[in-house]
C-alpha cells in the first residue's frame, strides 16, 4: 500500500547567491552553465510556486563569514526563509564571538547552524584536530546545529567524530554524497561502503541527514528515480524518517534537474512510507533539527 505525501514541506537545504557580492569561483561556467548566475528570493519564489513549501533553510555556500551577514539579512526580509546555516571558521579560538557578531546584526536570530566544508580538506586527520573539536563543541554550547558536507570517502571520519562529540547536534548534508554514478548511467554504483559508513554514522543519536544533493552525485543527463532508490532505503533503514528531513540543493540542483522534478522524485521514493513517517521528512525533522517555528494554523489547515 502507498499513500500520498504530505502538502506541507520545508525545504531544508538551498542557497542564494549574488555573484558581485558573494563570488562562486568553484562554478565552471563550461561544464556548469545551468548555474552560472545569480539566484535571489524572486528566483526562489519561482522555483518553490506549487510544490507546497511552506518555509526553507538556506545554507552558506562559500567559507567567509559575511555571507552568513548577507544571508541573515535576507531572512529577515524574506518570509519564507525561516533559518540561516552560516559559516564561521570553527578552528579559530574567537568561534563564540564570531557567533556572537552574527546574532547582533539584522537577522541574527534565524541563525540555526553552522557548516563545515569538509569536502575541501585533504588532511585525512583534519575532523580530528583539537582546534576543529573546540570550535565544534563551542558552537553546539551555542545552541546551533553543526552542518557536515563532505565526500563519501570521508565518511569513516564522520563516524568516529560524531561518536566522540556527542554533545554536538550534527547534520550530514546530502546523505554524505553517496556514489550514485555507477557504470549504467541509470543505476547506482556500488555503494557498500557508503553505505557501511552511513550505519555506523546513524548509530550515533546526535545525527540527522538530508534527503538533498543526490541527482548531482549521479549522472547529470541519465538519473532515475530507480538508480537513487538504493541510497534512499538504505538511509531511512539506518536513520529512520525522524531523523531524515527534505531539502533541493538548489540551484545546484539545476545542474541535473528542475525543482518540481525532484519534489516528485522524493515523493515517489518515499510513497510507501506512513503519512507519520512522511510528514517527518518533509517537515519535522527540519523543524526539530533546527529549531524551526512551529507551523501556523494555516499551515496545519493545508
Amino acid at each position: 500500500m502507498t499513500h500520498k505525501a504530505v502538502p506541507r514541506k520545508i525545504d531544508a537545504h538551498h542557497h542564494l547567491w549574488v555573484r558581485s557580492r558573494t563570488p562562486q569561483p568553484w562554478i565552471d561556467p563550461g561544464t556548469m552553465g545551468a548555474i552560472d548566475a545569480d539566484f535571489t528570493p524572486d528566483d526562489l519564489d519561482r522555483a518553490l510556486a506549487g510544490q507546497g513549501v511552506t518555509g526553507t533553510v538556506v545554507v552558506q555556500s562559500v567559507p567567509v563569514e559575511t555571507e552568513t551577514t548577507d544571508l541573515l539579512d535576507l531572512a529577515a526580509r524574506t518570509p519564507v526563509v525561516l533559518g540561516v546555516v552560516g559559516w564561521v571558521d570553527l578552528a579559530d579560538p574567537g568561534v563564540a564571538d564570531a557567533v556572537a557578531r552574527l546574532r547582533s546584526g539584522p537577522g541574527g536570530a534565524h541563525l540555526v547552524g553552522v557548516r563545515s566544508m569538509v569536502q575541501a580538506e585533504q588532511d585525512p586527520g583534519y575532523l580530528d584536530r583539537a582546534d576543529l573539536r573546540r570550535g565544534l563543541r563551542t558552537v553546539a554550547g551555542e545552541g546551533l546545529a553543526v552542518d557536515l558536507v563532505t565526500r563519501h570517502e570521508q565518511l569513516p571520519a564522520v563516524a568516529r567524530l560524531v561518536r566522540e562529540e556527542p554533545e554536538v547536534s550534527f547534520v550530514l548534508d546530502h546523505l554524505g554524497k553517496p556514489p550514485l554514478a555507477g557504470d549504467d548511467p541509470t543505476t547506482a554504483g556500488d555503494l557498500a561502503d557508503w553505505a557501511a559508513a552511513i550505519d555506523a554514522i546513524a548509530a550515533a543519536p546526535n545525527v540527522t541527514a538530508k534527503l538533498s544533493g543526490l541527482v548531482t552525485e549521479a549522472s547529470w543527463d541519465h538519473w532515475s528515480t530507480e538508480g537513487l532508490r538504493p541510497a534512499v532505503d538504505h538511509a531511512v533503514e539506518a536513520f529512520g524518517p525522524g531523523r531524515l528531513m527534505f531539502g533541493s540543493d538548489w540551484p545546484v540542483s539545476l545542474l541535473a534537474t528542475r525543482y518540481d522534478r525532484w519534489v516528485d522524485t522524493l515523493t515517489d521514493l518515499l510513497a510507501g512510507l506512513s503519512p507519520t513517517e512522511q510528514d517527518a521528512i518533509w517537515h519535522g525533522t527540519a523543524r526539530r533539527a533546527y529549531g524551526l517555528p512551529a507551523p501556523t494554523i494555516e499551515e496545519e489547515q493545508g
